[in-house]
């Protein structure tokens, strides 16, 4: 039995053998020759399949997973990617080559122990790769299970709000050079752990940004090049874009996210263009950040329900279930987002928060940004182990980072929804970032981190309207607690500071200082909508 299954406590009612046959050689379509591992149950006929398609090798500890599928009656063909794991050709990012696939399913098609049932499952990459396979037909899709990962790459992930996501980018670059380097071995990846905080640090600070990849890595990263050199508006993002695939999904996708993933977002919207499209769609997101809700018992046994009715028959989970932070426990809704009132929580001076309209012959709040000591940032939507929540008490005090503060509330108040913050801010400098992040601070005072978003701003102006989309959430504020929003120009490393010149991403070396004003009065009322629930108190 495996280790997965008797951990999250879905043991199949009949526990198959399964046999494996590694290094599997699959022709893509222009002849590169892939590698896959299939596993599959001795005792059944042309069981239905399960496909994976990664960059992250195989025979490892992940092998867990198509080990669990394999005992619960599914074949799992578990293949790498071009320039992977042994797979030939040359690794290109997030741009995955069509050869891939279209080689790929004229194999399978041709292979004696395929039924005609394909599925597809995977977090992260594995699940874009999954976007990607959806720019062709494909009669024998039945379901795609799909865990933080969007359809669509640059304006969700690289350039939110137009600001590049510097420590994301580079500390993705980091992990899967760590893995090629290492040649996928466990042991090795972990000893370059050892210096790999230090490393990344030191490139988030690289200047010019086209020498980041040198500072982490000792070498050129081509495609990390490319990010830098091309703005999200960009034709070369197309080639990441796969949202117009919605259309040849399979009839089932389960969806998958945590309030703390970057890639959050991106999923909701592809959740309405699903939904759009006709296609049944179960969404989940759970308290964790990127990659780990598939390894709690709720992701499991959820995505599990979906995919053995999709394959087996029997009735699917449907609807959205949701994990609400603050009140700890799960709700099952109908629809995202649900029926809410977007509720506006007015800045004041003197760092004050409330329902109340400003007022008039308010002086502005003010404060000064210098890239060359950036606002720092802790928790949230970071790759690794610092995404989540953090008290953020270090980070308020610095005198680049102002908050408004609610008092204490009467009542719990249930927020669910989408969230955005509009700043009606003057600069010294056209180019600017605003930064927002929403925090439930406790009665005893510890500030912790819900959500966050930024905008990069660059046209010239007085006064200019900051409009930010952060994260989404589901939060119950406590009685008793407070409400706060930080206002700043930068959250470093996971946004890359902007140099405040208006250069060229990658080749900028200047930094310049700038001053901000933050006005909050009855003329530019600077605000925060957050989605409270209807009908909760």
């Amino acid at each position: 039995m495996t280790l997965l299954s008797r951990l999250f406590d879905v043991l199949p009612a009949i526990r198959h053998p399964v046999r494996l046959r590694r290094d599997v050689e699959i022709p893509a379509a222009d002849g590169v020759r892939l590698l896959a591992s299939h596993y599959y149950p001795a005792d059944v006929d042309k069981a239905p399949l399960v496909l994976l398609r990664s960059p992250y090798g195989r025979g490892n500890a992940l092998d867990q997973l198509p080990k669990l599928l394999a005992e619960r009656g599914y074949q799992v063909l578990y293949q790498s990617l071009r320039g992977t794991a042994g797979s030939g050709g040359r690794f290109d990012g997030f741009t995955i080559d069509p050869a891939d696939a279209d080689g790929t399913l004229s194999w399978l098609r041709a292979q004696p122990w395929f039924g005609g049932v394909l599925a597809t499952w995977g977090a992260s990459y594995l699940g874009y790769a999954q976007w990607e396979l959806a720019a062709r037909e494909i009669p024998e899709w039945k379901i795609a299970v799909i865990q933080d990962a969007p359809a669509e790459f640059a304006h969700r992930f690289m350039y939110p709000g137009g600001a590049f996501a510097l420590g994301n980018a580079l500390g993705w670059v980091q992990l899967v050079d760590r893995m090629f380097t290492s040649g996928y071995s466990v042991t090795r990846q972990l000893l370059s752990m050892i210096t790999a905080a230090r490393k990344l640090r030191d490139a988030t600070l690289a200047l010019p940004l086209n020498e980041a990849d040198l500072v982490l890595t000792g070498h050129r990263v081509p495609w990390f090049g490319e990010w830098i050199e091309h703005g999200p508006d960009e034709a070369y993002w197309a080639r990441t874009d796969h949202r117009a695939n919605v259309a040849r999904m399979p009839p089932a996708v389960h969806l998958q996210g945590g309030w703390d993933d970057f890639f959050l977002p991106g999923m909701l919207a592809d959740y309405a263009a699903l939904r759009a499209a006709g296609r049944q769609v179960r969404l989940l997101i759970g308290p964790w950040g990127h990659g780990k809700g598939l390894y709690t018992r709720h992701g499991m046994r959820d995505a599990l329900a979906a995919l053995d009715a999709a394959l087996l028959g029997g009735q699917p989970p449907s609807g959205v279930r949701l994990f609400i932070t603050g009140a700890d426990r799960w709700q099952e809704l109908p629809e995202w987002p649900p029926s809410h009132e977007p509720t506006s929580w007015h800045l004041h001076s003197g760092g004050r928060l409330s329902a109340e309209p400003a007022t008039e012959g308010v002086h502005p709040s003010r404060y000064r940004y210098d890239p060359g000591d950036p606002t720092p940032t802790v928790g949230g939507t970071a790759v690794g182990l610092s995404a989540g929540r953090k008290d953020n008490r270090r980070i308020e005090a610095r005198p680049d980072v102002l908050t408004f503060t609610s008092d204490p509330l009467p009542h719990d108040i249930d927020v669910i929804g989408p969230v955005r913050a509009r700043l009606y801010a003057r600069s010294s400098l056209p180019h600017v970032d605003y930064f927002a992040r929403l925090c439930d601070v406790s009665p005893g005072g510890r500030s912790t981190n819900l959500c966050d978003g930024i905008v990069r701003l660059s046209q010239p102006g007085d006064v200019r309207t900051a409009d930010i989309d952060l994260w989404p959430l589901a939060h119950r504020f406590a009685r008793g607690h407070r409400i706060r929003l930080q206002v700043s120009s930068g959250a470093h490393p996971r946004f890359g500071r902007n140099p405040g010149t208006g250069d060229p991403l990658a080749t900028s070396r200047e930094l310049r200082s700038s001053s901000h004003e933050i006005f909050h009065d009855r003329d530019r009322p600077s605000a925060i909508w957050l989605p409270v629930l209807s009908g909760a108190s």
